[in-house]
């Protein structure tokens, strides 16, 4: 794979991250990209849009805020657990249904209020229980099964494959992800098409997804992450992250940027994104990610785009 980025310390390039980053057009076809966007990777929360998309072909019935939030990899935020509590009780549940793994808040802050309260691990502080609870819900709603919901024979899997293999192609492996749900795999490039595509919709779940995710982006991250800057930064954009350095973004044209970084350092990641969506055509005015190497508390130099 190609150097994405370097990591400077007093005028000397201290480290490399290597990757993939693709720009897809509003067809899908390949625009730009560096390193070989052929590669399969794991797009791990990159395809929560997809895993939503095949929720709502079944019949999830879920809008806005709480379909936003199952498309989430979200920061264990007080409103993100209310919510997932929400759309549990829609279904008739509590969180003992859930069959994420007991976790700790993915933010920070709220993983160190926690601790500090004296709190432990719960499933619903898992980062993916917005999406887990959706599927429980969509169980609910077709009279599926709910205690094999993650088996990759199960109805509401079934749903999002075949969404997945839609948008995005059929998977040329299929695995298991960190929440132990099915994880589809996909080329880089394929993964951005899939994105396009989604952004290019007009009407039907497919626009409802996109909606939702570019109208509450604090629900699909959380309110201190990366993430939700860009988002916010760039109008209409829709802004998935995933495990293991990965990003999509989808563009209001129908384009769309993935990016993968090998060593799966997340450092990185949203300089890379940020540069990829500059060639795109968006305003560099807006995309100022270059996070500063400290040395002896003081700026000594920063991570930046090698490209």
């Amino acid at each position: 794979m190609d150097v994405l980025a370097e990591v400077t310390r007093s005028g000397l390039v201290e480290s490399r991250h290597r990757g993939v980053a693709v720009l897809v057009d509003h067809e899908g076809r390949v625009a730009w990209s560096i390193g070989d966007p052929t590669t399969t990777i794991f797009p791990r929360s990159a395809n929560k849009p997809f895993q939503a998309l095949g929720m709502l072909r079944a019949g999830l019935p879920l809008e806005g805020r709480l379909l936003a939030l199952a498309s989430a990899s979200h920061s264990g935020e007080s409103f993100h657990l209310a919510g997932v509590r929400e759309i549990l009780a829609l279904a008739g549940l509590d969180e003992s249904a859930l069959q994420t793994p007991a976790s700790y808040p993915l933010d920070r802050h709220e993983h160190a209020a926690l601790l500090r309260a004296g709190g432990e691990r719960a499933p619903i502080l898992m980062d993916c229980s917005g999406k887990h609870a959706a599927m429980l819900l969509t169980c609910v709603q077709r009279g599926w099964d709910t205690a094999t919901y993650l088996e990759p024979e199960h109805p509401v899997q079934q749903h999002v494959a075949a969404a997945f293999a839609d948008l995005v192609g059929p998977p040329p492996v299929v695995g298991v992800d960190g929440c132990g749900a099915p994880l589809l795999a996909a080329s880089v490039a394929d993964l951005a098409a899939g994105v396009g595509r989604l952004m290019g919709a007009a009407h039907g779940p497919e626009h409802a997804v996109v909606r939702a995710m570019v109208e509450h982006p604090e629900q699909v991250s959380g309110t201190r992450r990366p993430d939700l800057a860009l988002a916010s930064a760039v109008p209409g954009s829709l802004v998935k992250s995933g495990a293991e350095s990965v990003v999509v973004v989808g563009l209001a044209d129908g384009s769309a940027v993935a990016v993968k970084v090998e060593d799966g350092g997340e450092r990185a990641l949203f300089v890379i994104a940020h540069r990829v969506l500059e060639l795109a055509g968006v305003d560099a005015a807006l995309l100022q990610e270059r996070p500063e190497v400290l040395g002896g508390g003081r700026p000594v130099g920063q991570v930046r785009p090698a490209f």
